[in-house]
């Protein structure tokens, strides 16, 4: 009799490539959107900060509620590692529990009905995947863990020190999937400018982009998540100097008053820092995407105003902001001087209304100019539309073309193409494909 199964991964991408390494090894099941046909339930949750891990909890109670008899429910992923010994006790409508260890033992979890927790990180080599949402595009996760020491940050607390793969498993996986059809990858990690830094390769994301310009099959790339200290110019000159890796500079600063960057325990400085987007800035068609804390122990308005005056300068392409999370067990948690919720509040609004502007001019300067597109459905906004992404943004992150024209007649989803940017349209841009690439 066929079984089905019903996963939902929350929380960032590296979760997503866990969920595919599940997916992968429960090949003897059939997905299905319906909760209540779903023979097993998964949840890979994430225990990041307060708003994730309401997001997982909700997410279990509503899965659990419409489940139906005999089912199986399973609860895997950080939240679950994070709060092992609270979650089995709260929640006895949990079949299993599962952590940041056993992604590729699911299925024995799953005949057994056990909990299960690893000692270790599950570090991924090249394990089966069944990658979602698209066809061309996959992330490859570089590394599990990190090393770095911020104030605010929980997750070294349940995903450990920094274990990078092997170059030769990485590219090992790309060339796999390029035999069947990716082209455009994604490689992420925790702290992906530190990667082989435990094996005692200083720059190891060079080491990457040299291997993977190797692989004739891969057609463009990208690399998210640097870390102020631990990316060097000689790297970002590198990233520039490649034919395949765009110059997509993804590097979360969370702030730029030096008082603050010692306090978050970030180890750069603001000078270094900016060096760093002025070179970046200075690339062909760079694109710069970065994040803020708000409201941070010890925040001053003065501190503050430094970050709303450098988002002022129109020098990113697309920015996050997060209110300070007050999470146990970090550095942060034992600081008595937290800002008042109002204010937080407040000072986001205020920066918020920066980085509305700032992404505006982004987009608008794109209007007029022929990019490369990639075509990935219909789009979000109507049925009349088809969604495509410029071929150097992220997927999912940095927003949606909308294609409402074209010369060329029944468009590939997963296909890249030429596409004039005809206007902007509110928060996205309206193009005209002209040509196959």
């Amino acid at each position: 009799m066929e079984k089905k199964l019903h996963l939902v991964s929350l929380g960032c991408n590296k979760n997503l490539v866990d969920s595919e390494i599940m997916l992968g090894n429960l090949g003897l099941y059939t997905l299905t959107d319906l909760v209540d046909e779903a023979d097993v339930l998964i949840v890979n949750t994430c225990g990041f900060i307060e708003a994730a891990k309401k997001e997982s909890l909700q997410t279990i109670f509503e899965l659990h509620s419409q489940r139906k008899e005999g089912s199986v429910l399973v609860v895997a992923g950080c939240l679950s590692e994070r709060y092992k010994d609270e979650l089995a006790k709260a929640m006895p409508e949990v079949d299993c529990f599962t952590g940041v260890g056993d992604y590729d033992k699911i299925e024995e979890i799953i005949e057994k009905r056990e909990s299960r927790f690893s000692p270790h990180v599950f570090l991924q080599n090249e394990d089966e995947r069944v990658i979602t949402n698209s066809n061309s595009h996959a992330y490859i996760k570089l590394s599990e863990g990190c090393n770095q020491k911020c104030s605010f940050c929980a997750i070294p607390s349940f995903k450990g020190k920094l274990q990078s793969r092997s170059l030769r498993s990485i590219a090992k996986e790309v060339e796999e999937l390029t035999k069947r059809g990716f082209y455009d990858f994604s490689f992420i990690s925790q702290d992906s400018s530190s990667y082989l830094r435990d094996l005692n390769v200083e720059i190891g994301l060079i080491s990457l982009v040299e291997e993977i310009e190797k692989i004739d099959e891969v057609k463009t790339a990208r690399i998210i998540y640097l870390y102020p200290t631990t990316t060097s110019l000689k790297l970002i000159k590198r990233i520039i100097k490649s034919k395949i890796f765009h110059n997509y500079f993804d590097m979360p600063i969370q702030h730029i008053s030096d008082n603050m960057l010692k306090k978050m325990k970030r180890g750069a400085l603001s000078s270094t820092i900016l060096e760093q987007l002025k070179l970046m800035r200075s690339a062909p068609e760079s694109f710069i995407r970065t994040a803020f804390i708000v409201g941070h122990p010890g925040e001053k308005m003065s501190d503050f105003n430094e970050n709303l005056k450098l988002v002022q300068k129109n020098i990113f392409d697309r920015v996050s902001l997060f209110a300070f999370s007050n999470e146990e067990g970090t550095e942060a948690f034992k600081m008595s001087d937290h800002c008042e919720d109002e204010e937080v509040e407040k000072r986001i609004n205020l920066l918020q209304a920066a980085v509305k502007e700032s992404q505006d001019k982004s987009l608008e300067k794109m209007v007029g100019k022929e990019i490369l597109v990639m075509i990935e459905g219909i789009s979000s906004e109507h049925e009349y539309f088809m969604g495509a992404r410029a071929l150097s943004w992220a997927p999912e992150i940095d927003g949606e073309i909308l294609i409402n024209d074209s010369l060329v007649k029944n468009l590939e989803i997963g296909k890249t193409y030429f596409a004039t940017i005809t206007e902007k349209a509110g928060d996205k841009l309206l193009a005209t494909v002209t040509k196959d690439k």
